[in-house]
């Protein structure tokens, strides 16, 4: 059995609407610092392959069929071990 990870962010240039919500709270707080928020999300997989190549091949199958929309969405996949 593998663990991996699939992180899924938005697409350089397209909105980022959660991202800019929490940068107006955070300059409501006093953290004028902050130039720029974007959100992220992790996806945590037990897949029980042995073989990282495998295993790769059908995480990439799921982010095209369900985890990610191709238009918006940029992802990576790391595999734990």
């Amino acid at each position: 059995m593998l663990k991996a990870e699939v992180k899924v962010e938005l697409k350089k240039g397209v909105s980022d609407p959660e991202g800019n919500n929490i940068l107006k709270a955070l300059h409501l707080l006093g953290y004028h610092e902050v130039k720029k928020v974007r959100v992220a999300r992790v996806t945590e997989l037990e897949i029980d392959l042995s073989e990282k190549p495998k295993a790769e091949k059908k995480i990439e199958e799921m982010c095209q069929r369900l985890l990610t929309n191709p238009v918006i969405h940029d992802y990576s996949i790391t595999i734990l071990g």
